[in-house]
Order: C-alpha cells, then sequence, then structure tokens
C-alpha cells in the first residue's frame, strides 16, 4: 500500500486532518485553501475518493465532470440499473486506465445499494443523483457515516425530508453541495448583486418562469428487466406495477417518466424551479427562509400515468412586502426578472439584460454587498471538503429553495390562499396543508 504524504506541521495525513478538523468543529477556522505543499499536490493518496450514487442520465455527466478533475478518484459506481453501474464502470476504467502500472488507478466497484458504498471507510464523498425520492435516505446515511455529500437538486422531494438532511449534516459537520449550479454562473450571481445593492430602486416584484410537463395516457405493466432491481428503485415510494413510461428508458439515456409521477417528484414546479426560485431568493436576501403566504391555481391530468401539474401560477407574498409570480413560460419567461422602482434586470442561462442597460457596464464597489463567488460549481465543491468551508450552495440553502416550490406545489392542490410560518416551517391554522409536509414512506424505509 502506498504511504501517504505526512503534513511536517501537524503529522498527519490529508484524510486524517480533515477528519480531525471535522470532528473538532474547527471548520470556521480553517484557511480556505490548503496549499499543494501541505497535501503533496494531486499525488493519488491525496484526492478526495468518492462514491457515485445514480449513475444515469444526469449522474453520468456529473460522475464524467467530477473526474475531470486531477484530485478525484472514482472509487465506486452505484445503480440500481446493472446495465447503467457497469456502463458507468466502463467510463471510470477508461477515465483512470484499467491495468495501470503506476499504481494510480486502485480499482472501482460496481454496487446496487447505497448503503454498501457510504459502509466503506476508504471514501470520502458521495455523488447522490437518483431519482427525487431518493436523495434523502442515501444523503443522511452518507451524512451520518461522516463522508461530504453533492446531491441533485431539487433537495428533497418533501418539507420534512429536506429540515431533516439540513439538520442531519450541520450536526455532524459535513461538506454538501446542492446542484444549483446557477449559484457559480457570474450572470446569475451579477444579476443578484445588482438587486441587493439596490441599483433597481426597491425591489418590489420577482417574475420566474420554466416550462411544465404535458399528460401522457394509460400505459400497460410490463415485465420487469432482468437488469433492473425494482423494488429498489421504488424504495420509499409507494409499490407500484412496472411500466418502461414509470422508471427510465431500457435502451439509452433519454428523459425518464418518473419526472412526470408525484410519487417521484413534484414536475417542473421543482425541476427547474429549484434552480430559479434559488435565484429569485438569493437575490432578494431570503435564503434562509420562506415566503409567508402562497396561491396558486394548476392543470393536472385527468386521467394517465403522468399526473404532475401542466400549466400553473404560484403567487408568493414574503415577509418584507415583495411578490414573486411563478408561472409556466407561456405567462413569464424563462428565467428570474427582478422589478423594481428604478429599473429591472433579468437572468437565465446564456444572458442577463437589464434596464437602464447602464447597469450592466456597473461594477460592485468594495464598500458594496458582494455575493459568494464560486466559478465552478463542482470545482467549489471539491475545494470546500479541503477547507471546510461552506459550499455556494448548502443544504439550508438548498432546503429553502427547494421548500419554496414545494409550497407551490403544495398551493397548487389546495386551491386557497395558504398562510405559511418560515421559522416553524408550518401552516398556520390549516390542518389539511400541514399533512402535506411529509409523505409516508413504504416499509421498511423511514428517515
Amino acid at each position: 500500500m502506498k504511504k501517504e504524504t505526512i503534513d511536517r506541521a501537524t503529522g498527519q495525513t490529508r484524510r486524517e486532518f480533515i477528519k480531525s478538523a471535522t470532528a473538532a468543529g474547527t471548520a470556521a477556522a480553517l484557511p480556505a485553501f490548503i496549499p499543494s505543499t501541505v497535501l503533496g499536490a494531486n499525488a493519488p493518496s491525496n484526492r478526495t475518493t468518492l462514491g457515485c450514487i445514480g449513475v444515469g442520465r444526469m449522474g453520468s455527466g456529473d460522475m464524467r465532470s467530477f473526474m475531470g478533475f486531477d484530485e478525484v478518484q472514482v472509487v465506486a459506481v452505484c445503480d440500481v440499473d446493472a446495465n447503467r453501474a457497469r456502463n458507468a464502470l466502463g467510463l471510470v476504467e477508461r477515465k483512470y486506465g484499467k491495468g495501470k502500472k503506476d499504481g494510480s488507478y486502485k480499482g472501482c466497484k460496481t454496487y446496487g445499494d447505497f448503503r454498501e458504498v457510504v459502509a466503506r471507510d476508504d471514501i470520502d464523498a458521495v455523488m447522490i443523483c437518483t431519482p427525487d425520492h431518493w436523495h434523502m435516505l442515501p444523503a443522511i446515511a452518507a451524512a451520518k457515516a461522516g463522508k461530504d455529500i453533492f446531491v441533485q437538486k431539487p433537495l428533497s422531494l418533501t418539507i420534512e425530508e429536506g429540515r431533516a438532511l439540513s439538520d442531519t449534516v450541520r450536526r455532524y459537520g459535513n461538506i454538501v453541495q446542492v446542484g444549483s449550479q446557477q449559484r457559480s454562473d457570474s450572470r446569475f450571481r451579477f444579476a443578484c448583486e445588482l438587486v441587493r445593492n439596490g441599483r433597481i430602486g426597491k425591489l418590489h416584484t420577482v417574475k420566474v418562469g420554466c416550462g411544465a410537463d404535458p399528460p401522457t395516457g394509460l400505459h400497460a405493466p410490463m415485465p420487469v428487466p432482468d437488469n433492473l432491481d425494482y423494488n429498489m428503485w421504488l424504495g420509499p415510494a409507494p409499490w407500484a406495477p412496472y411500466t418502461e413510461a414509470r422508471v427510465h428508458p431500457r435502451k439509452g439515456y433519454g428523459r425518464p417518466g418518473w419526472l412526470r409521477i408525484s410519487d417521484y417528484g413534484a414536475g417542473m414546479v421543482t425541476g427547474w424551479g429549484a434552480h430559479h426560485m434559488d435565484i429569485a431568493q438569493w437575490g432578494m436576501g431570503a435564503e434562509n427562509t420562506g415566503p409567508v403566504e402562497i396561491e396558486a391555481e394548476a392543470e393536472f391530468p385527468k386521467d394517465g400515468l403522468w399526473d404532475v401539474h401542466g400549466p400553473f401560477r404560484i403567487d408568493y407574498t414574503y415577509a418584507n412586502g415583495v411578490k414573486v409570480i411563478f408561472t409556466d413560460s407561456r405567462k413569464n419567461k424563462q428565467g428570474v426578472l427582478f422589478e423594481g422602482t428604478e429599473g429591472w434586470v433579468y437572468a437565465r442561462r446564456g444572458r442577463i439584460d437589464a434596464h437602464p442597460k447602464s447597469l450592466l457596464k456597473s461594477k460592485i464597489l468594495p464598500g458594496e454587498l458582494h455575493l459568494y463567488q464560486s466559478r465552478s460549481h463542482k470545482g467549489n465543491f471539491l475545494e470546500c471538503i479541503r477547507s471546510r468551508a461552506e459550499t455556494v450552495a448548502p443544504a439550508e440553502v438548498g432546503h429553502r429553495s427547494c421548500s419554496a416550490c414545494l409550497l407551490g406545489n403544495i398551493a397548487m392542490r389546495l386551491p386557497r390562499k395558504l398562510k405559511w410560518d418560515p421559522e416553524r416551517e408550518q401552516f398556520l391554522n390549516d390542518p389539511e396543508a400541514n399533512r402535506w409536509i411529509s409523505k409516508p414512506m413504504r416499509s421498511p424505509w423511514h428517515l
């Protein structure tokens, strides 16, 4: 076994340094960057070892991105679809070079059960890119096992789940990055800085837009493919007969049907909304709270397999009086528009616009508010694993962004004005609405 580089000042290896720092609760005192002279550059023994849980349509792309960093070594891939796990293993072996004689590649194992991945002592961090109903259980298990976590958005299926994860990682000291990568996009950050520094005057309205999914017809039950552990795929969700349109394509990595089924996700209101509502709340300075009133309307399929919302409108009111209007993109254009008393600023992927246009050339001055700057979302996660500093999209922020979307989904289902207490995370005087904060889990799964 290759000997790990020892820091002369501490007498510790890199992994021992990180674990002892976490246990001692010294995250705030650590530097933002640990020099390569301390860590031994990117020697194999000092790389962040990563286990990838969920390597399908999004997960395989995220895994490739992580493998682009020299300081990462993927050592485990996990998927309930054995074909996808095998394909991911092939990507890992081609990247690192199976059979390399320099000792840099120690191998990668495939798994069908995330619990075997988080149980490994030699894994530093996990990437979770599963269907939405499978985000929380692996994330909480990983947190309790001392792993750092990159988890795709939307953070959770329910508000209760998101609160559970945020509380757990706070207790265990894990580094978490939610896959809300728009926070690492300079256009979105600059738009939010303009708003928060008063460049558009007093903010009064935020308009958010995204697409909506179509319905589908009935789909007959089908035999479960031999490569799929369907019972594990369902996990905590209610039992339902297998059909390809419920899960993901048997061949290829096309858009999966589960995105349109409410047992596994809330539809585009969280699928895209988790991105845009995250930016809306960042620009409002409300990323650690939520609205106080929500009212919504939506069209839902009358039958068929896919049952999430179609065209919709959600009206949020925040404690400071700002209104957020979130609709499908037939009403509000895709992206986030901040409107103030003296102008507006609009951001979407690849574009930023403003009125007056001079705002786009303005500079955020040294004495003004500068938001967290991250140029690479996954790179920021890896840097924070080393430094133990908070990421640009930590668990609590991801929870609040997802919660805002889930509140909108609840209001779609209960077409009346709902009053929300963002501190207690409860609806006021509405037991029916409060029942939507959580969902029962199928035995033996539980939070």
